[in-house]
């Protein structure tokens, strides 16, 4: 270290030179510390650096309160500035938020209009395919079962679909819900793989192949239908 290259590097303007006073006071000090380690005692370089240094720390003690002082606005500077930018992203996120949640608005208007739209198109279901609905709800599994009546639940605000045993009545729900467990149990029950048992709720239902007397009193009559798995359904 020597006095010429502090002094490039106090003038360098490409982000190479110091970064604060204290760097500059570390190297000062470095230089007389090298000639009084390199030189003898009593070598007049090693005296003088002694020397020179004892007045350089005197300096730096005087300097001192104000390089404190100059450090502590910087140290402000920089927390205004952190915050500042914490500010802006916050408002940026703030109206991005906002931005998105008018978004999302539109498009539940949207999905509200076609479902008035689909409801409005969905035809009656006949007596005998709500029958047959009834009955192809009582052989959903457990998983399945609680997704049906989550089904009814989103559109009939009154209808409990939790507890032991539910009560669920056909014929007071909506065309618009009946289509959504007719097409939900159609695919359920395929993939439980039990449409060659006949409990499929599509309109090519075979019949002969309920050979079972209690399936043909569950298609001839919903009432008191339960079904026992964890939690009991009644279709009525």
């Amino acid at each position: 270290m020597d006095f010429s290259t502090i002094k490039s590097k106090m003038e360098a303007e490409d982000g190479t030179g110091y970064k604060n006073v204290r760097e500059i006071y570390a190297d000062v000090r470095l230089i007389f510390k090298n000639a009084m380690k390199y030189n003898n005692e009593k070598h007049d370089v090693h005296v003088m650096a002694k020397t020179l240094l004892e007045k350089f720390e005197e300096k730096w003690l005087q300097l001192l309160p104000k390089v404190a002082e100059e450090e502590k606005r910087l140290l402000e500077e920089e927390a205004l500035a952190r915050l500042d930018i914490q500010l802006a992203q916050e408002k940026t996120y703030a109206n991005l938020a906002r931005d998105l949640s008018v978004e999302l608005y539109q498009v539940d208007m949207k999905l509200k209009d076609l479902k008035e739209m689909v409801i409005q198109k969905c035809r009656k279901l006949s007596p005998q395919e709500k029958r047959i609905l009834g009955s192809a709800l009582t052989k959903l599994s457990h998983q399945n079962l609680n997704r049906a009546l989550e089904i009814v639940a989103e559109n009939n605000p009154i209808f409990q679909s939790s507890g032991e045993e539910v009560d669920l009545d056909i014929d007071a729900q909506s065309d618009y819900t009946l289509w959504r467990l007719k097409v939900f149990v159609k695919d359920a029950l395929e993939a439980q793989g039990k449409v060659a048992g006949g409990v499929a709720v599509n309109d090519n239902l075979d019949n002969k192949k309920n050979n079972s007397k209690r399936r043909r009193e569950l298609i001839d009559s919903l009432a008191n239908t339960n079904i026992k798995k964890t939690r009991k359904l009644s279709t009525l």
